[in-house]
């Protein structure tokens, strides 16, 4: 009887005891970084809501200021104007004449000066960057048949088939081994000219049939995403300033940066995956693995060692290690490696041009201080912000000046 009470009584009070328990306990906010919360889709989501408002108005204020720009009609025009002056076309011809000739002379001589005279800048930076990848191309090509003929002098039997890969299969099935110097064809050369790689190998990795589906969503993103970025430069080039007034070239510049970026963006998915994806299938190519993570870098050394993979994997075969070999410090080597990037940078743009500023040059050569700086002070977050900011800003400074020089060289004497 006396349990029999105790339990109503409980019960009774039970509702006012509840309202006396503790609502509090040792807790971080969300927001702050020792929570452990990761979940900010909905602040992401707000950001690109926010981002394409803020852009559709620079955009609406772009047309109501100039009008529809998009030509394609102009584009098309600058190739056909004068269809005597297309030396763009008539060096991509001549080539295949040049593989050839280093095929049968065993002759590696560089490409790099011959397209050197051209006058059209669209053409000439076409040409400009297939010689360069050529040239890339035939370097990897010397050097692995000359690993490959200095080993057969010691183990020719035993020689895999790959240096940088123990073991593939075939595309025509069975595990069919190709050895130097059975790889000395004219076929297996015009094969590694075309596909999307700089590395040569005596065998690739093939896929095991070309996908018809996936063929065709990589050509629908390339016709697209070409018109797309054509027609972002063609509406923006207007936006430019040619005076060097700091305020007014500072407020250009954070006009240009927006659009700048988003072709940069463009542009690497239209070739990085579209196109390489693209020619992969179509050759059967199957290592796909052409960028990696770089959206993710917190230091500036990961975004270089990731955005381009098989520029990188070249410069870290061919070029890194060899200096390695040679006594060189690794501090040395990574510097010679940024020295041959702002290289090729500076002659991809300057050649075209016409005119040698460095500016290309002296971007990327600033990357060496930008990457101790980051690595040294910034971690996380932090990196990862300051990489994005060197790749949207960074990028509009070079466009500018080499805008201003552009126009002070050819157009300020017929103005003034």
């Amino acid at each position: 009887m006396p349990h029999n009470i105790l339990y109503l009584i409980c019960s009774l009070l039970r509702p006012f005891i509840c309202c006396f328990s503790s609502c509090h306990k040792t807790q971080e906010s969300l927001l702050s970084s020792s929570s452990g919360y990761k979940n900010y889709r909905g602040i992401f989501n707000w950001c690109v809501v926010m981002l394409v408002l803020s852009n559709a108005r620079l955009f609406l204020e772009n047309l109501l200021k100039y009008g529809v720009l998009v030509d394609p009609v102009q584009v098309v025009s600058l190739f056909l104007k004068n269809p005597y002056s297309w030396p763009a076309a008539c060096l991509v011809i001549v080539l295949f004449d040049n593989i050839l000739c280093i095929f049968f002379l065993s002759v590696f001589c560089p490409s790099l000066c011959l397209p050197m005279s051209l006058s059209l800048v669209v053409g000439g930076a076409f040409v400009l960057g297939t010689y360069t990848i050529l040239f890339l191309k035939l370097y990897s090509y010397k050097d692995v048949n000359r690993w490959c003929r200095e080993l057969s002098t010691v183990k020719a039997k035993k020689l895999s088939r790959s240096l940088s890969c123990k073991s593939h299969t075939h595309l025509n099935g069975g595990d069919r081994k190709v050895c130097y110097p059975g790889n000395l064809t004219i076929r297996d050369m015009y094969y590694f000219v075309f596909a999307p790689t700089v590395c040569y190998e005596l065998n690739f990795p093939r896929s095991a049939k070309v996908r018809m589906s996936f063929l065709l969503r990589r050509l629908f993103e390339m016709l697209f995403l070409i018109q797309l970025s054509i027609g972002l430069t063609q509406q923006v080039q207007v936006s430019l300033m040619y005076d060097m007034d700091l305020f007014r070239m500072t407020e250009r510049l954070l006009r240009l940066a927006v659009p700048n970026h988003l072709i940069w963006l463009i542009f690497f998915y239209w070739f990085f995956h579209s196109s390489m994806n693209f020619t992969a299938e179509l050759l059967c190519f199957g290592d796909r693995q052409f960028y990696k993570d770089w959206w993710n870098s917190e230091t500036v050394t990961y975004f270089w060692q990731n955005w381009n993979i098989p520029v990188h994997k070249w410069c870290l075969r061919h070029f890194y290690k060899p200096m390695l070999r040679r006594g060189f410090s690794k501090i040395v080597s990574q510097s010679a490696v940024f020295f041959l990037s702002a290289f090729f940078h500076e002659y991809l743009v300057s050649v075209p041009l016409r005119m040698f500023r460095l500016w290309a040059f002296m971007a990327m050569m600033a990357q060496l201080p930008l990457a101790w700086f980051v690595g040294r002070f910034l971690r996380g977050d932090y990196g990862n912000a300051a990489v994005w900011m060197s790749l949207i800003i960074g990028q509009p400074i070079a466009v500018l000046m080499y805008v201003h020089d552009y126009y002070v060289l050819h157009y300020r004497q017929e103005v003034e």
